[in-house]
């Protein structure tokens, strides 16, 4: 059988198994199936690739048998890293390992466009153009990935502003952007490798520059608008390759990643150009002004309390449930909450966490059923209803100031309206701030109490508070 033929095949199933497989992960219920169709689909895209070995021309022959020999070993050193840390790593560690591995795709694609470029294979001007974008958009996806992983993993603690610093990172594009153009339409694909090195060092610093300013407020958004970045520029490597897998599976995760960072942006109520650009949160407390009121402590068992003799709890989660790795004592007691008769739901904000999704599969790892999650717009009017909101290590997106207060950084953005519950219960740690730097004005409502602690062990005394109230009965 003709091999093309079989390869083209391959990448036709890899392409519909990429696609089926997205579309499953739309749906908590069959997102697990999803990611094992893609993967499957990855597999045999794989596979496909090693066909290429058994049709290539008489000149490459002699290379064959070393080609395959390092893309094995390659693969081979793919996999073991891949699954011994996907195996290791802990839920508030999922972040940083899905920044590091987009910034992976990011680079694999510049690497695809370096080898074309520094080979001279792309000689085309369309080819060209399009080699070169999609070196442009790999290395800064790859150099701000890596950024934002390491911001997230607490080996950057600070942003990183100077005076300029537009003007500083528009240079070094502008610099970037001419090499690339004398490239293309002055070298004809055929420019000197430090030239070539040149364009690829800028994009990569580039990257940088453009990501240590961004603060971790906006850290959602900077993984999905890398992993945009990544589709797009594998897209276009699998154009000059003629790789159709590339091509089907790089427009696929950056159309994905396109509408999920716009889609995130407006949830924060910011464009994405001001993510990018401003300084959010630099000085929060100066443009936020006084807040009236004063914090309340409560005690972790009133508060379990009060909840059980409850008719309906909304809980609000956030990062530092995870943090806490506090979800399974939670379910316990929202169960305990449940046997007493009380309605529980959990209401989710779209860029609680620190990436889409986070605290869905947070409550999935624990059990909690799907019809007991809600997005802040299908749940948003019922906290009017609560007898009690519980927050359990979110910030920011319960900030009563984004709806009220003109002269808060965050105004605008939407929140989940936890304030308007009859009581509200805080679990933090300490009294410190969002990612945002602002002070959060629910802390100081008159119908708030916060409980101080690790949520583990608050969700602990709070369960030994109901089980000891229900033996008292």
């Amino acid at each position: 059988m003709n091999p093309n033929l079989i390869i083209d095949a391959s990448y036709f199933a890899a392409a519909f198994l990429f696609i089926y497989g997205l579309k499953r992960m739309s749906s908590p219920v069959t997102a697990r199936s999803g990611i094992q169709v893609a993967g499957l689909g990855m597999a045999v895209a794989i596979i496909a690739s090693f066909l290429y070995f058994f049709n290539v021309s008489e000149e490459a022959k002699p290379h064959v048998v070393t080609n395959a020999i390092l893309a094995a070993i390659a693969l081979l050193i793919g996999l073991g890293w891949a699954w011994s840390s996907g195996k290791k790593v802990a839920m508030t560690a999922m972040p940083q390992m899905v920044a590091i591995y987009n910034g992976l795709g990011g680079g694999a694609a510049a690497l695809i466009a370096a080898v074309e470029l520094l080979g001279g294979h792309a000689t085309g001007t369309i080819e060209l153009v399009v080699t070169i974008l999609g070196a442009l958009i790999g290395s800064i996806s790859f150099s701000g990935s890596v950024i934002a992983w390491a911001k997230l993993d607490g080996r950057i603690n600070k942003t990183w502003r100077v005076k300029g610093q537009q003007l500083i990172n528009g240079t070094v594009m502008l610099i970037t952007l001419a090499i690339g153009a004398y490239i293309i339409f002055g070298a004809h694909g055929q420019a000197p490798t430090a030239l070539v090195i040149a364009f690829f060092a800028g994009a990569l610093v580039f990257g940088v520059l453009m990501t240590m300013p961004i603060g971790g407020a906006d850290m959602p958004v900077v993984i999905s608008l890398y992993n945009a970045f990544t589709g797009l520029a594998v897209g276009m490597e699998g154009f000059v390759l003629q790789n159709p897998a590339l091509m089907i599976a790089g427009m696929v995760v950056g159309s994905a990643g396109t509408l999920l960072t716009l889609l995130m942006a407006k949830a924060m109520n910011r464009s994405v150009s001001n993510v990018i650009f401003s300084n959010f949160g630099v000085s929060g407390d100066e443009q936020q002004g006084e807040i009236k009121g004063s914090q309340k402590p409560a005690d972790a068992g009133d508060a379990a309390i009060n909840m059980r003799y409850a008719s309906k709890v909304i809980i609000a989660p956030g990062y530092g449930l995870a943090v806490a790795q506090a979800q399974h004592k939670l379910y316990e007691f929202v169960k305990l909450l449940q046997d007493a008769g009380v309605e529980v739901k959990f209401a989710i904000h779209p860029v609680a966490g620190r990436m889409p999704g986070h605290m869905n599969v947070l409550l999935a790892e624990a059990g909690v059923p799907y019809d007991l999650i809600f997005d802040m717009e299908d749940i948003n009017g019922e906290f009017k209803e609560a007898d009690v909101a519980i927050v359990i290590g979110a910030n920011d997106t319960v900030n009563p100031a984004a709806r009220t207060n003109k002269s808060s950084p965050i105004y605008g953005m939407p929140i989940l309206n936890v304030d308007q519950a009859k009581q509200v219960y805080v679990v933090k740690r300490g009294q410190g701030k969002g990612y945002s730097g602002v002070e959060n004005e629910l802390f100081f409502a008159d119908n708030t109490n916060l409980v101080y602690g690790d949520a583990q062990k608050v969700m602990v005394s709070m369960i030994q508070a109901i089980k000891s109230l229900e033996g008292g009965h």
